[in-house]
């Protein structure tokens, strides 16, 4: 790689750099949709999961009092 093409590509770098640095004026418009990976939703169901067990368990223990 020349000198001149090794300069473009970190005034790129730079540019794209400053670019993910703006934070968008209302970034609860739109979401942005991630890829969740298995063992991720194999947590959030397992904590999902656990969070019914806990309320069921709160709401039998009220119940007998």
């Amino acid at each position: 790689m020349n000198r001149k093409q090794e300069m473009i590509k970190k005034l790129a770098k730079r540019a794209k750099a400053r670019k993910n640095k703006v934070v968008p004026s209302n970034p609860s418009n739109k979401p942005v949709e991630r890829y969740i990976s298995k063992a991720e939703r194999e947590k959030i169901a397992l904590a999902e999961a656990a969070e019914q067990t806990t309320a069921t368990e709160n709401i039998t223990e009220s119940d007998k009092d």
